[in-house]
């Protein structure tokens, strides 16, 4: 049927002797007359109670409606919708992705005797919770005066009368009681629950406690028994324990890893407990019309988000990136220089650094000099970037621009804290480190890697008779890293991959710890069969503690030669631009120009390039970690001013701090009132 949206249309349309989906399009409707322009809440509220007082005047039209209700609860099982709206009915994560992709893609019908498939389509507006929510005691009653004379009680197994309303809340408690039991006894769960918590067993008690409170229910239904209020208590303290017995798996994610499923099992299990907490209130509490309208009202708010693709994603990956950002944090740490001996350090590995990357830049332009094709160029270049990374780490050296993105969870972490009175300039104290230790990276990297190229070049001259690259080549050099081309946005491109590898290196590591190949290492027979229990031992230890750099040195480095390669295959003219590496690469081309270079402009403006670059690539970096970081961490309401002032007092007393160390502790005058310091 065409709906009508004027009431007496609608009215004149009611027919509860109407097939099934036109029942359903009435209802439909109904709520769209309801709604109407969505301007507010009040106006919504307003046509409601013009509908109840034209049905209270319509006697006939009311029994109509009455019979028209009890036709829709005898064709629809409610138990479903509130036992599992809302719910996904598989336990992995990329299953319940698709099924989203799914129900976004295909149209839902009105011809279905699915009463979640009819509530997703009757209440469909982000709207419908807010007009629900507001409604008062009163208006509910009379909603409920409405609509209940059409129901008759109907008698359970031990003739106990009750509502089929208060039959469909007891079968859904006891629905959604099963599938949190199930889900306390899946394995997944179950063996990273601490020992206390297996031990006590709540899941299989569970069962017990809600046919406990549904037979004190049944036996006396009007009134609040005693008994019934003991098995109530039991049930609740009962759902507590399973609940507090999941949350425990939380505590050994640093030692078993996490993963999406994990995350996922638990949110929906987490989820369920409160809603049978819900169902609990609609049926026991001293105002059941409100807690239905709540409900009701969390049902709308909770179909919204079963269909939003990037609700399941934050909500299930926001833990995966805590993880993910705290071990990059610890990574991070590292990195930070404190004093004057940890930034002489910090200068010296630097240094050695920007030397190895000398030898890189004459491996990328002896692939460049084999003119492969633009995929195997792409790969062998990153495979030359990615096995001078891993030999830096192994080295304990260290290539600047990887720091920002495992320095910036660290700092997160320390925002954490701004309670403190002394929090703002102990941050302040922190940026300055981090600044600090930056800038002595950068300038070991770029003041190394420059004479080591052209030490190399001027030895492959005296060897072959030919410098790293011709004439021809060094004009192009010059001309691709001016500061007059698009080199910033390349370089900022490129902070945005020195991202991507730690959290890839972050990703990497926690999969090793939840799949526990450190100890397989150590114990598995057949590997200690082949290298012996001490020599496992030995390589277990080495993997579980280099993972994380490996997997970001490699991942980065053939990000670096394949991502260009992959971009210009479909015509996105994308280049890398990392300082250490131009650098180097300005090295090679001074060295083939020769002397004579130092009156080009090209070089000057390439050389102005590098300072840009290099704080590109660490902004950008540092940025977007910092930020997965808050979110991950948690942190929010920072006072951003105070923030702010507190570095900006730290330059005003102590700009040489930021490039240098001092040898005492830094100091700032005392502030006045309102200042932060």
């Amino acid at each position: 049927m065409k709906p009508p949206y004027d009431l007496p249309e609608l009215l004149a349309a009611l027919d509860p002797q109407a097939e099934l989906v036109q029942r359903h399009l009435w209802l439909i409707a109904l709520l769209e007359w309801l709604r109407g322009e969505r301007s507010t809440v009040a106006a919504t509220l307003a046509r409601l109670n013009l509908l109840l007082d034209t049905m209270q005047v319509r006697p006939q039209t009311q029994l109509r409606l009455q019979a028209w209700w009890q036709t829709m609860l005898d064709t629809l099982d409610g138990t479903t919708l509130l036992a599992d709206y809302g719910f996904s009915s598989r336990s992995a994560f990329l299953s319940e992705f698709f099924e989203r992709v799914r129900c976004k893609l295909l149209p839902g019908t009105p011809e279905t005797a699915d009463a979640s498939a009819l509530f997703s389509l009757v209440l469909c507006d982000a709207f419908d919770a807010q007009w629900l929510a507001a409604l008062d005691e009163a208006t509910l009653q009379r909603m409920a005066d409405l609509l209940l004379p059409a129901t008759t009680p109907s008698a359970d197994h031990n003739g106990a009368a009750i509502s089929p309303w208060q039959n469909t809340l007891l079968e859904a408690i006891t629905f959604c009681t099963s599938q949190v039991r199930a889900a306390g006894f899946s394995p997944e769960l179950r063996l990273r629950m601490s020992a206390p918590a297996r031990e006590a067993g709540p899941f299989h008690a569970l069962a017990h406690d809600v046919d406990r409170l549904r037979d004190a229910y049944l036996a006396s239904p009007q009134y609040d028994s005693a008994a019934r209020q003991a098995a109530l208590l039991n049930f609740r303290e009962r759902l507590e324990a399973c609940r507090q017995a999941a949350a425990s798996v939380y505590t050994h994610l640093d030692a078993h890893g996490i993963s999406v499923n994990l995350v996922f099992q638990l949110r929906q299990m987490r989820e369920r407990v409160l809603r049978i907490r819900a169902l609990i209130d609609c049926l026991l509490s001293a105002s059941p019309n409100s807690s239905t309208a709540r409900l009701l009202a969390h049902l709308v708010l909770v179909g919204q988000e079963r269909r939003s693709l990037g609700a399941l994603i934050a909500a299930n990956t926001s833990l995966l990136a805590a993880k993910v950002a705290e071990r990059s944090s610890e990574a991070g740490e590292h990195y930070i220089t404190r004093s004057a001996s940890e930034y002489r350090d910090m200068l010296r590995q630097a240094a050695g650094g920007g030397a190895l990357t000398a030898l890189t830049t004459w491996m990328k332009f002896a692939v460049m000099a084999l003119g492969l094709s633009a995929f195997w160029s792409g790969f062998w270049a990153g495979a030359a970037y990615a096995l001078s990374f891993v030999v830096i780490q192994l080295l304990h050296f260290t290539l600047a621009t990887k720091q920002p993105a495992m320095t910036a969870p660290a700092m997160a972490a320390k925002l954490k804290d701004l309670g403190d009175p002394n929090a703002f300039k102990a941050f302040a104290d922190e940026v300055t480190h981090l600044v600090r230790s930056q800038v002595a990276a950068v300038l070991g990297n770029v003041l190394l890697v420059f004479p080591a190229v052209l030490l190399i070049s001027a030895a492959l001259q005296q060897l072959t008779g030919r410098p790293m690259i011709d004439l021809k080549e060094a004009e192009h050099v010059f001309h691709s890293l001016t500061l007059l081309g698009p080199t910033a946005l390349f370089a900022a491109f490129t902070g945005v991959l020195l991202f991507a590898s730690s959290i890839i290196a972050g990703w990497v590591e926690n999969w090793f710890v939840l799949h526990r190949l450190d100890s397989a290492m150590r114990y598995n027979p057949r590997i200690t069969a082949v290298l012996g229990r001490a020599r496992a031992q030995r390589w277990a230890a080495f993997t579980r503690l280099n993972i994380s750099g490996f997997a970001s040195n490699i991942s980065l480095g053939f990000m670096l030669g394949l991502v260009p390669a992959f971009a210009g295959f479909f015509g996105l003219l994308l280049e890398v631009r990392h300082v250490t590496l131009s650098a180097g690469q300005l090295g090679a081309a001074c060295a083939s120009v020769g002397w004579n270079v130092v009156y080009e402009p090209a070089l000057w403006w390439a050389v102005a390039a590098l300072p840009l670059m290099g704080a590109l690539n660490l902004l950008v970096s540092f940025y977007l970690a910092f930020r997965l970081a808050l979110r991950a961490h948690n942190v929010t309401g920072i006072d951003r001013v105070h923030v702010t002032q507190a570095i900006a007092q730290r330059w005003r007393h102590a700009p040489l701090s930021f490039f240098l160390p001092t040898r005492d502790p830094l100091t700032l005058p005392a502030t006045k009132d309102g200042d932060c310091g």
